[in-house]
């Protein structure tokens, strides 16, 4: 059978650059493209992509799931940087590891890794 890959989430936002410059600075990501008559851009870290779409109207926030081989180095590398931390690194009940943060379109990512 043909390998598939992890699907690349579409978030809706304001600005693409705004985005760009938020996930690069607060999470680590890297810019990799911007198409500004697409209203589009994308940003990476490792194996987790992310498109941003410019959007008019309302933005319904999205839930996106990153796994991370080490959810706690992850976690002090985004405090370190300034991320706003929505949710502690805490170890759950249904067997994660994990912690919250939330962007500037008030979309949730989850880092997490299994326990």
């Amino acid at each position: 059978m043909a390998q598939i890959s992890q699907p690349t989430a579409a978030l809706p936002v304001r600005s693409v650059p705004e985005a760009q410059d938020w996930y690069r600075d607060l999470l680590g990501f890297e810019i990799k493209w911007h198409h500004e008559g697409g209203r589009i851009g994308g940003v990476a870290h490792g194996e987790a992509a992310v498109f941003l779409r410019e959007l008019d109207g309302d933005i319904q926030p999205n839930v996106l799931w990153i796994f991370c081989a080490d959810v706690d180095a992850v976690h002090d590398d985004l405090v370190a940087r300034g991320a706003p931390i929505t949710g502690p690194l805490a170890d759950t009940p249904w067997g994660l590891r994990q912690f919250t943060v939330t962007d500037l379109a008030g979309h949730q990512l989850h880092f997490f890794h299994d326990l």
